[in-house]
């Protein structure tokens, strides 16, 4: 086994093995994540009514049919 450690940035879910290491490591490899800091999910607007929905007076939501007749 061998054991490498380095520091990298992910970009889009992807973490680029430096090329110092390239020729070292197979293409099975086992990984185990440190992040220095966790990332906070920003709610966007469909989170947050999902979670707080707006209660509007009278409101009568569409069924499956009426919707799909439309």
């Amino acid at each position: 086994m061998l054991i490498i450690e380095f520091r990298a940035k992910t970009k889009n879910g992807i973490i680029q093995i430096p090329a110092e290491f390239m020729g070292k490591v197979a293409e099975d490899v086992q990984v185990i994540l440190i992040a220095q800091s966790e990332k906070i999910k920003q709610l966007d607007i469909i989170d947050e009514l999902m979670a707080n929905p707006l209660k509007v007076e009278g409101f009568k939501p569409v069924t499956r049919d009426e919707a799909h007749a439309r």
